[in-house]
């Protein structure tokens, strides 16, 4: 026999010697703890045993909603999230100020664009405001002439239709400016019409730039939704107002919330699934694009459950049960497993808000107490 095939016999004679070991090591804990509680009531064990088998309890709180699910779901924008900045003139950027993907704030200047459509309104408007000028007087001294009966009250009243369109005209040009941030001397100025991040830049410094394409797309990343896949289990189950819940990762212990807003009326005949979309009220963490699993609750149907993390729910026969701390010493107690999502369980019966049940050291007390 070489060298190489002892070398292989030793490691696995190791292997499986750990593997023993490591098994006789819980059945003596378990053991131990068992002779050691045999001097007290059923389940007794001191602070010392629960350390010694790992065990951790968690308080079992009131099911706010029943869950229903987890499903898979991808963060979307909403329709109205998204804004396009445009400009009515045609003309060259002058200059750029943000890069695609960076955020702004609303008013920040995006981008400078010489136009000489800008020249040329801005020259009509001083023109129409010289006229107006003139209008008013005109129709100042005629109405005043109308009255002493000097001159027909026909030309009074042609005098005030000549100030309104002019009054008009000026408006028109003034309008027409400020909604392209033109200035005086043909610059325009664009400017982001909302806070949100810089989802398209189509622009850059020397290019031209026109009223037929959008330069910049603003997104409104504080208004996220997502993309419910619901599977053909939960057709007819999942109703728009019911809660839903995204995990992300550094933030486990706050859940994003959210509310579903519309169900899809028939199945994907591909996918065998339903559409379905939630706003949420949080966005920390998530952006556009990013796909994610979200717990669905209904409100509705909490009743008298209550909640425990999943881990604290086991099987002894043909039951579900959870062990529960009571005076120092640890209580078998079956429960109505009514729900299972997102790491928490829903019990109907046999466990009451605020008791102490085992989440961590299951197996060894389900070992200890399994003929309780």
């Amino acid at each position: 026999m070489n060298r190489t095939t002892l070398a292989g016999l030793a490691a696995a004679a190791l292997a499986l010697a750990g593997g023993v070991y490591f098994a006789l090591r819980l059945d003596v804990r378990v053991e131990q703890s068992s002779e050691e509680a045999q001097d007290g009531p059923a389940g007794a064990l001191s602070a010392k045993q629960v350390e010694a088998l790992g065990i951790r309890t968690e308080v079992a709180v009131r099911a706010e909603g029943v869950p229903l699910g987890t499903v898979p779901a991808q963060v979307t924008l909403p329709p109205q999230a998204k804004v396009a900045v445009t400009t009515p003139f045609t003309g060259t950027v002058a200059q750029l100020f943000v890069l695609e993907g960076e955020n702004v704030a609303r008013g920040s200047a995006l981008a400078v664009v010489r136009a000489a459509d800008a020249v040329q309104f801005s020259a009509a408007l001083q023109r129409a405001r010289a006229d107006l000028a003139l209008e008013r007087v005109r129709a100042q001294r005629l109405e005043t002439l109308a009255k002493e009966g000097v001159v027909a009250g026909a030309r009074a009243d042609e005098a005030r239709a000549s100030l309104r369109q002019s009054q008009a005209t000026v408006s028109e040009n003034q309008r027409l400016l400020a909604l392209a941030g033109a200035g005086a001397d043909g610059t325009v100025t664009l400017r982001a019409p909302i806070a949100g991040r810089v989802a398209h830049v189509g622009v850059e410094t020397g290019g031209g730039v026109g009223s037929d394409e959008a330069p910049f797309v603003i997104e409104n990343t504080a208004a996220l939704t997502l993309d419910l896949q619901l599977p053909e289990r939960l057709a007819g189950k999942v109703r728009p107002g019911m809660d839903v819940e995204v995990t992300v990762r550094g933030r486990e212990a706050t859940p994003i919330a959210g509310r579903i807003v519309s169900v899809g009326a028939s199945l994907d005949p591909q996918t065998r699934s339903i559409l379905a979309k939630a706003r949420l009220h949080d966005t920390a963490g998530l952006v556009p694009g990013r796909g994610v699993m979200a717990v669905i609750r209904d409100p509705g149907g909490a009743g008298e459950g209550v909640s425990v993390p999943a881990t604290a729910v086991t099987r002894i026969g043909e039951a579900d049960v959870v062990f529960v701390a009571q005076k120092g010493r640890f209580v078998r107690r079956d429960v109505q497993l009514v729900a299972e999502a997102g790491g928490r369980a829903v019990v109907a019966e046999g466990l009451k808000a605020g008791e102490q049940v085992a989440t961590h050291g299951v197996a060894e007390l389900k070992s200890l107490l399994a003929e309780q």
